[in-house]
């Protein structure tokens, strides 16, 4: 009679521990890698924000009629006055992108016919775009055409894009062309054909 070959009772404890090393091992490794794909999808969210924020934004002023006011006082604003992206639907809307003081948070408000500081009676909407901005600043080229904009939040890369293209308002450019005429000298014919003697 053949005896059947079996695992000794040895044989099963030590692969009993072995699989109890293992284990803890293994589920380490898969904790980490849950962690791993929880970061990544953050970091996916946060850069998705911040790319929404720049579209916003770039959309805001290529939109604009070209009317852009910006104030660097106390708190930093950048106000469109006249904007055709409009978060809420509006024909055509006055935004306002504002760093709040007391959380450094930058804001967007969208309304109509409303000044800063806010009345308790304006209808505006206001939208916390970063809550915690340690740079935003807005610079516009001296022919008015392009604009610039920085953006720096809390343990972030900055932000930097350009707005071409940006028109200015036909008033403002017929304002401006008038007051250039009336400043430039006036030459009369005679000083015309003396310089082209010479």
């Amino acid at each position: 009679m053949r005896l059947k070959k079996a695992f000794t009772l040895l044989e099963v404890l030590i692969a009993i521990a072995l699989l109890g090393i293992m284990l803890p091992a293994l589920y380490s490794g898969v904790e980490m890698l849950r962690q791993s794909n929880h970061h990544l999808f953050e970091s996916l969210e946060k850069a998705k924000k911040a790319a929404k924020t720049t579209e916003i934004l770039y959309l805001d002023i290529l939109n604009s009629d070209g009317k852009l006011d910006i104030k660097k006082d106390e708190f930093f604003r950048l106000c469109i006055e006249n904007t055709k992206n409009s978060i809420y639907a509006l024909p055509a809307a006055k935004v306002c992108w504002v760093v709040s003081k007391e959380q450094h948070a930058l804001l967007r408000v969208e309304g109509n016919g409303y000044d800063l500081p806010l009345d308790s009676e304006d209808n505006v909407e206001i939208d916390v775009v970063i809550p915690h901005v340690e740079l935003f600043d807005v610079y516009r080229s001296k022919d008015k055409s392009k604009v610039l904009v920085l953006i720096e939040e809390k343990d972030k890369d900055p932000i930097t894009f350009m707005v071409q293209g940006v028109s200015e308002p036909e008033q403002n450019k017929q304002t401006v062309q008038a007051q250039e005429q009336e400043e430039a000298p006036e030459t009369s014919s005679s000083d015309l054909s003396n310089s082209e003697v010479k």
